[in-house]
């Protein structure tokens, strides 16, 4: 990795926005988080990008946990959180093989399909509210932990199966917050083993992590303030605006 990124004024100063996005991500405003890799990649390699971003993610995640302590429901955790360890084995067993476009490509299909499907609903008035199903968690799940381990994208495919529970806000978000805290946890090791953490990414996490849990705080205050209907529709909206985002970086890389 390219330690001498680190001494570009422009550089740390994008770096510094994408763990500002991930931290507010992070407080509760959850489609956000996707856009932070991203971010960080107009800068420097996704992967090295990806890399300087768990340690972040971890060190937020255990202020978010904190700040939403308790405010989770257990039986969506319960159902989810297997899926989400197959779907982390499955991403390191396929790191290799498969591109990080073709991985943002998928996600960014079914953020948008999900987006439209909401859209649709709202204009035609027919929102309904969906039961726990132990089958579509195990899915979601696994899709979701697959995601995250490739890209630090995992949040479309969770909240495929969350949004339309219906939760309240705080109860979504705590869950989201327990959720991938474990899943970040689990990518630790593979991560490591994948040569992802080498000195200068580790030098760069370090110095990012005070502004991700500054942020931190700043997002789960934005989120008290949130009524459910003001949440779930700005919840929609960047989930298909990072849906898109994800699908255009990636398409011409594919084509390509």
């Amino acid at each position: 990795m390219d330690s001498a990124l680190f001494h570009d004024p422009v550089v740390m100063a994008v770096a510094a926005l994408a763990a500002a996005v991930m931290g507010v991500a992070k407080g509760g405003l959850t489609g956000l988080g996707m856009l932070a890799v991203p971010v960080m990649a107009l800068v420097m390699s996704p992967v090295q990008a990806a890399g300087i971003m768990l340690p972040i993610l971890i060190a937020s995640d255990g202020v978010s946990v904190w700040t939403w302590w308790k405010s989770w429901d257990m039986r969506t955790f319960r159902l989810m959180i297997p899926g989400a360890v197959a779907g982390t084995a499955l991403g390191w067993a396929t790191a290799r093989f498969v591109s990080d476009d073709a991985v943002r490509a998928i996600v960014g299909i079914i953020a948008i399909a999900f987006f439209a499907r909401w859209l649709w609903q709202t204009v035609t008035r027919s929102h309904r509210i969906a039961p726990q199903h132990r089958g579509r968690a195990a899915f979601w799940g696994t899709v979701a932990g697959y995601t995250s381990f490739v890209s630090h994208a995992g949040g479309p495919p969770y909240q495929v199966y969350t949004m339309p529970l219906g939760q309240d806000p705080r109860t979504y978000t705590g869950t989201n917050v327990l959720f991938f805290a474990v899943v970040n946890l689990l990518k630790v090791i593979p991560y490591f083993l994948l040569g992802q953490f080498g000195a200068a990414n580790l030098a760069a996490s370090a110095a990012l992590m005070p502004v991700a849990v500054v942020f931190t705080f700043v997002g789960a205050w934005i989120i008290r303030r949130m009524s459910a209907g003001v949440f779930y529709p700005v919840t929609y909206v960047l989930v298909g605006t990072v849906g898109a985002k994800l699908l255009w970086d990636a398409l011409p890389a594919l084509w390509g």
